[in-house]
């Protein structure tokens, strides 16, 4: 395909294409809401979306959150009553998908979208705000294990980011390369890691964000999040592939975590 694009690489695009399911297409097409799900009211916003609640609780575990789906279903659509601490968080997250599913994805929507995740996370000053410090991933042993993007770049980086969404977002794509560059979007995103916090649950939500906006509503009911945190040690090394250093990544060692996300929609979970 011709295209050109400031950050996220074609390298991979026809091997990956050439991997690809062709019936993942036809199990997309079946996608449907839960019969859990309750009508929408005010503004078209369902009472209360059971993949929605899908979506936030397996992200927000992956990140190491204590809630399990069927406290925060009895908590998001009868009114159980929990202690805040044990949902806020993952209240925090549902919305921020209420709003992605509302909202044209731009720079400034991922942005308010952090901002609203990370309202029980960081201070407000550095919701929806690009850090400004070094930013290391690290071990529970205490390790560093990646190097981000240094201060003086993410700015830099996030707009050529940024400029790629809004292409991809004006040009025609086939339903296999949706996938792709919504996966790379998420993988991109994550190396950057451009806030002080929330990126996993970001780097997540922006890539069923751009399905939705390329393929419909359906997006919203794959359950990417889920599958990752079934498979979360095999997500985390598949992004650890690429390099331990944002200056030396290796992006033609991305294909085993492009691959993860057609996956999702050939297994019954």
């Amino acid at each position: 395909m011709k295209i050109s694009l400031k950050i996220i690489t074609l390298d991979l695009l026809e091997q990956y294409k050439k991997s690809f399911d062709k019936k993942a297409k036809q199990r997309f097409e079946k996608l449907h809401d839960s019969e859990l799900s309750l009508p929408e009211g005010k503004a078209g916003i369902k009472t209360f979306s059971f993949y929605t609640s899908v979506s936030a609780v397996f992200s927000s575990k992956i990140e190491g959150e204590n809630i399990e789906l069927d406290s925060f279903i009895k908590h998001k659509r009868f009114g159980t009553k929990y202690q805040p601490d044990y949902t806020r968080k993952i209240d925090d997250l549902y919305e921020a998908y209420l709003f992605a599913q509302q909202t044209k994805l731009s720079a400034k929507t991922l942005e308010q979208a952090h901002a609203q995740l990370t309202k029980h996370i960081l201070q407000k000053s550095q919701q929806g705000k690009i850090r400004t410090g070094n930013m290391f991933v690290v071990t529970k042993a205490g390790k560093i294990e990646y190097i981000a993007a240094t201060p003086d770049k993410v700015k830099t980086e996030m707009k050529k980011l940024y400029a790629d969404i809004e292409t991809l977002l004006a040009t025609e794509l086939s339903f296999e390369e949706v996938l792709f560059f919504a996966s790379m979007l998420h993988l991109v995103f994550v190396k950057i890691h451009p806030f002080e916090d929330g990126n996993g649950r970001a780097s997540r939500l922006l890539e069923k964000w751009f399905v939705a906006q390329k393929l419909g509503d359906k997006a919203w009911f794959i359950q990417s999040e889920r599958n990752y945190y079934e498979q979360h040690q095999t997500y985390y090394n598949n992004i650890r592939r690429l390099g331990l250093d944002y200056e030396e990544l290796k992006y033609s060692e991305a294909l085993p975590f492009l691959q993860m996300l057609p996956m999702c929609l050939n297994q019954d979970l």
